[in-house]
């Protein structure tokens, strides 16, 4: 078993060999001058079991590059099996024609993940599950809600309500909800197709007033959408607004609508690297034990469906 990382999240591939009891794999990642990636391996991996630990989180387009040269360098030098573990799977928010002439832009990196080299894909709480039905490869899907289920059930927040903020998110919302023995309510928002980032919400339909309350979703991009979910939560009088997700991108404006918001604490995970995040309400946890875990799992040919909830 080999462990290599890009660029994308070097910390997080160091995280997971000090869990897995292993070194790191060698290689050079630098960049020519123009900008153009530079990858070789620095060791044998033929017929080895090669992990590639490469979220392609911003910049997108950089780290998708970087590792489809990565998987087509490990093909070319006979390794066994390669798994691309992309932790934070880009384009994900694209997975229809939800307009006319638009690209489904799920599929394509999903093609082009798999004619690089990749013989298998390990990913966590993908934006859209149906992505997983994009690859012909085998894609093992993880959930941060361990992670950040441990977190809150140590907080021990009485009378608790769950918010889904869209429809979309009332599944993932029902199952924290359930493990944590709360309510559960849904913001009711809309969101304009034409503007990316660009939603309204319109009410909230659960019971908040005097309560705590847990928004739970799957990223936090421009932090548009969380801080009007949480603003309408304050102000149908709920006691306090927690917010949890697994991808923090953080793009834009997203620290200085967070900072402004009614949010105590949004604890997000290290799927995405945030090395000079300076706002103190921001909780970020690992997910590197339930990577690592996968992994193993996934070598030895044992079960992974034992890390779920």
């Amino acid at each position: 078993m080999r462990v290599f990382c890009g660029n994308a999240n070097r910390p997080l591939a160091e995280e997971i060999c000090r869990y897995l009891g292993i070194q790191l794999g060698d290689a050079n990642t630098t960049r020519f001058s123009d900008g153009e990636f530079n990858y070789q391996i620095n060791e044998n991996v033929r017929g080895a079991d090669v992990f590639i630990v490469q979220p392609t989180c911003p910049p997108v387009d950089s780290h998708v590059v970087e590792l489809l040269i990565m998987l087509d360098a490990f093909r070319r030098s006979s390794a066994e099996r390669i798994t691309a573990v992309i932790p934070y799977f880009g384009y994900a928010r694209k997975d229809r024609k939800d307009r006319p002439r638009v690209p489904i832009s799920a599929k394509v990196m999903a093609n082009i993940i798999t004619t690089a080299g990749a013989t298998r894909v390990l990913t966590m709480d993908l934006h859209a599950g149906q992505i997983q039905g994009f690859f012909d490869i085998p894609v093992d899907h993880l959930y941060a809600a361990p992670v950040l289920l441990d977190y809150f059930a140590k907080k021990k927040l009485e009378n608790l309500v769950v918010v889904a903020p869209d429809a979309g998110g009332v599944e993932r919302a029902r199952a924290y909800a359930k493990r944590l023995d709360a309510d559960l309510a849904l913001a009711d928002k809309r969101r304009d197709k034409e503007r990316a980032n660009t939603v309204e919400v319109m009410n909230i339909v659960g019971q908040v007033e005097g309560r705590p309350a847990l928004i739970v979703d799957d990223m936090v991009d421009t932090a548009g959408s969380l801080t009007q979910v949480a603003q309408a939560i304050a102000d149908k009088g709920a006691t306090a607004v927690y917010a949890c997700c697994t991808h923090a991108v953080l793009s834009g404006p997203a620290l200085e609508r967070i900072a402004d918001s009614p949010i105590e604490e949004l604890v997000v995970t290290n799927t995405i690297p945030h090395p000079n995040l300076a706002l103190s309400r921001i909780r970020v946890l690992s997910v590197a034990g339930l990577l690592a875990e996968a992994i193993r799992s996934i070598h030895t040919a044992t079960s992974v469906s034992r890390l779920f909830v």
